[in-house]
């Protein structure tokens, strides 16, 4: 799959909205979002994402993610077979998936993320931009069981708090990201149950985990509080898990990985404070 190429003065997530504005014009045309919506309402009852993620033992637990690539770092795993990864992310120890499927910046696809869900029992979340309702339905229809929220992609206070609402009402559980302390509060005031704290600025791909340390005091001890990006080793997990994370979301060090199931499992040994 041919890979988006940014222009010149504009910032990733920029590109990557304005691709979404095409995909979302598609999915409202009047045959789209009839057939959207009655596959969503069709569709099996979705697995348990919050609850996966906060363990009674107070272990840190792991959302093992899928992707080929990246804007910011290129190929990272372009013959990644969806089925297989999925398989070994289970055998290691994950706690939930998370699947690409943004094919210009990312190379992924629905069908990805269908095909992890045939292979494992664990719950998925789609990882893609999701800025419009229609979006909210497609996750439904092809079988995810969470969808991701990034605040910096939806401005508009009102749409966001109504995203978060048709999730919860489709049954999907919502990760609504934020990674600044403004970010956050507009994530808890729209209504999230699970907070992501991205460890990179989507804007420049720039990345810090102190970011993470930062805002987890400003996550209510009642929220899944989950840090992004930037971890790349036992030692990244074990600073999660010490400013209180209940769960990490890891992706380019797993599928950079020979082995993710034995990567996983070096990851999992971990405890929270």
């Amino acid at each position: 799959m041919s890979s988006k190429r940014l222009t010149v003065g504009a910032s990733v997530l920029d590109e990557i909205i304005l691709t979404k504005i095409d995909e979302v014009t598609l999915l409202n045309q009047p045959g789209a979002r009839e057939a959207i919506r009655k596959a969503a309402l069709a569709a099996a009852p979705t697995r348990d994402f919050a609850g996966a993620l906060r363990r009674d033992d107070g272990q840190l637990t792991v959302i093992a993610e899928m992707k080929r690539r990246s804007p910011s770092k290129g190929a990272l795993a372009p013959a990644l077979d969806p089925g297989i990864t999925a398989e070994a992310y289970e055998a290691g120890g994950a706690a939930a998936l998370s699947v690409l499927t943004d094919g210009p910046f990312f190379g992924g696809t629905v069908a990805d993320l269908q095909i992890a869900s045939e292979s494992t029992a664990l719950p998925i979340l789609r990882k893609d931009f999701t800025i419009d309702l229609s979006q909210v339905w497609e996750t439904r229809a092809i079988g995810a069981d969470a969808l991701l929220l990034i605040v910096a992609a939806i401005p508009d206070d009102q749409l966001l708090a109504e995203l978060h609402v048709l999730a919860t009402e489709l049954g999907l559980a919502a990760v609504v990201e934020a990674h600044d302390g403004g970010e956050l509060d507009r994530a808890l005031a729209a209504g999230a149950r699970i907070v992501g704290v991205n460890c990179r600025n989507l804007g420049t791909f720039a990345e810090d985990l102190t970011t993470a340390e930062r805002l987890r005091s400003q996550i209510p001890a009642d929220v899944i509080a989950v840090a992004e990006s930037a971890i790349r080793s036992p030692d990244d997990a074990q600073r999660m898990a010490g400013a209180g994370y209940d769960a990490i979301l890891v992706g380019e060090y797993l599928v950079r990985s020979t082995d993710p199931a034995a990567t996983l499992r070096s990851l999992l040994d971990q405890e929270l404070n």
